[in-house]
């Protein structure tokens, strides 16, 4: 499997300090463990003269994340960080269990302090990439990849968004729901109509669609039927209206429901889980579609899609055009940890923790115009 290709604006390689938007109390320890700013007054006070490495890791096969932020946090934070050597791996990378991901090396006082905000930004970035990436590699069947738009903003904080659509990025997904995740690697957010279009038209579907045409004439047009709980009966209804202007049909059918095809057709029942968006109901619906000529209406899934369900559909050849995926993606269960390996050019950890040198590591190179940059 190739690495993935990091396609940002121009020639950036890495972003920088002026990318993310830092709370300035980093520098004051706000974020930081305790023990962390009390280690610092020690050494500061006792040990000042010392040179330590500390090495970065997890514990899993992964999409590492985070190396950009971690690299603009160290230098923006640190103290007299164009003294600081850092080895580094790249946002995308593909890693292994206990791979050294990137090293500093420096006085201790000088950076040590923000270790616990590090390994945080490598574990959420690096678990959200890694997951979008399994998500998107259970959607890619026969050579064939098909897209998964990253539709997590109602299940993590709001000012989460920006990290997590580029983490969503660079595992692979084709379109994040809003602009701001979106912001770190330039483009816009993607989407169509929420249920509550359809509700400010009183349940029609097609008056809905309808109104969005007509005020954004541009977009591909994308109508969501399953507010009535009758997916197959309302994608006739816009099919019938808009015909080769209807682009594509989402289905987002609560899992609690069983959709009405199957109550007028019960005889279909009993050997399957008719609930929400179900295998039977899609093939059910790109049957009716075909036979009435919308053979070019795609079909779009959503609502409690994770990469175990990905991976029945696709087995199962269930004809979805396009996955959104929301809370799945935003499971932080890969941890990293920070070890102080070396001092002062000599080996120096914990019991069952050493130095991993990994040749994969570049050196990264202090750019003090980043700094100014952001500070503009």
């Amino acid at each position: 499997m190739k690495e993935i290709t990091r396609k940002l604006n121009g020639e950036i390689d890495r972003l920088t300090n002026k990318t993310f938007k830092f709370d300035e109390r980093v520098k004051e320890g706000w974020f930081s463990a305790v023990y962390f700013l009390k280690t610092k007054e020690i050494v500061k006070e006792n040990l000042e003269d010392n040179h330590v490495t500390m090495q970065f890791f997890q514990k899993n096969d992964a999409v590492l994340c985070g190396t950009d932020e971690v690299i603009a946090l160290i230098h923006k934070f640190a103290d007299n960080p164009e003294e600081l050597e850092i080895y580094s791996l790249k946002d995308g990378d593909k890693i292994s269990p206990f791979e050294t991901v990137m090293t500093i090396s420096g006085p201790y006082q000088n950076f040590g302090y923000l270790e616990g905000i590090i390994d945080g930004i490598f574990a959420r970035r690096t678990s959200v990439a890694t997951n979008v990436y399994n998500v998107v590699k259970a959607a890619r069947t026969s050579g064939k990849q098909k897209p998964i738009i990253f539709m997590g903003d109602r299940d993590d904080h709001y000012t989460q968004q920006a990290g997590d659509g580029y983490a969503s990025f660079i595992g692979g997904s084709t379109a994040q729901a809003t602009h701001a995740m979106n912001e770190w690697w330039g483009k816009e957010g993607m989407g169509t109509m929420p249920h509550a279009l359809i509700q400010m038209f009183k349940g029609d579907v097609v008056a809905a669609t309808k109104a969005y045409h007509q005020q954004f004439p541009e977009d591909e047009l994308m109508a969501l039927v399953d507010y009535n709980n009758d997916v197959i009966s309302d994608s006739l209804k816009v099919a019938r209206e808009f015909g080769d202007d209807l682009k594509a049909v989402r289905v987002d059918t609560s899992r609690s429901m069983v959709d009405k095809y199957f109550l007028r057709n019960q005889h279909l029942m009993g050997t399957f889980d008719p609930r929400g968006v179900n295998p039977e109901l899609i093939f059910a619906l790109r049957r009716t579609l075909d036979k009435e000529g919308f053979d070019h209406v795609k079909i779009v899934v959503s609502g409690g899609f994770t990469e175990d369900r990905i991976k029945m559909f696709e087995e199962l050849k269930v004809p979805v055009d396009m996955y959104g995926v929301g809370g799945s993606l935003l499971k932080i269960d890969i941890g990293f940890t920070g070890d102080n390996v070396l001092l002062n050019g000599k080996p120096e950890a914990k019991e069952g923790r050493r130095y991993h040198p990994n040749p994969r590591l570049e050196k990264v190179p202090y750019h003090p115009q980043t700094i100014e940059d952001y500070n503009e």
